[in-house]
């Protein structure tokens, strides 16, 4: 007897707190409300002073919506900058995750597993290849290395010759990688195509 008092008692406060809280939620139809008549209403589980609703002080909002540069005003970034941010911060969308079937998935994964293995396989294939005329060249350069140059000329005359280069990027010529300055960044214009002489 005494509990189900207790819990009719119980629920009639938070019948009474719940009013009051809508009373607060409720728009009133009085033009001006003053700050004593909105915090003066009772509220009975809280010791904190009830706070106005809506955008904090010095936010700017528009009609409910924050207000965003037009297209049109805003200031295009450097290209660089573009692609920077793109590597960088290229996890802002995630695709979701497949869903598929039992037989989907396995060909799916099946698929999958003949892409990797071809590509492995070409990329062993490029990596012999360039491995076979490294060896070449070794092998040249050991041969030159070892061989005695023409006339009364020592052993490593031809190969002493051949590293120096001479000639191959004509007389006087730079190799094409040092035509240009080195810098830490592309150009934003890669290729001159009006250039005329």
């Amino acid at each position: 007897m005494a509990a189900s008092s207790a819990l009719s008692a119980l629920q009639g406060r938070l019948l009474a707190s719940f009013t009051n809280r809508l009373t607060l939620l409720r728009p009133t139809t009085a033009p001006h409300i003053t700050a004593s008549t909105s915090t003066s209403t009772t509220r009975p589980f809280s010791s904190s002073t009830p706070r106005p609703a809506g955008p904090p002080p010095g936010a700017a909002f528009h009609g409910g919506q924050p207000i965003r540069r037009s297209k049109r005003h805003q200031v295009d970034r450097d290209p660089k900058i573009k692609i920077l941010d793109k590597a960088l911060y290229k996890l802002k969308f995630v695709p979701p995750p497949l869903r598929m079937g039992r037989n989907r998935y396995l060909r799916h994964w099946t698929i999958h597993r003949a892409w990797l293995l071809f590509r492995r396989q070409q990329r062993e294939a490029r990596e012999r290849e360039l491995m076979q005329q490294y060896q070449s060249m070794a092998n040249a350069c050991e041969a030159l290395r070892t061989m005695r140059g023409p006339g009364l000329r020592d052993e490593g005359y031809l190969y002493r010759v051949a590293m120096e280069k001479k000639g191959v990027y004509r007389h006087g010529g730079v190799p094409i990688e040092y035509a240009r300055m080195q810098t830490e960044t592309p150009a934003r214009e890669a290729w001159n195509h009006d250039w005329k002489r």
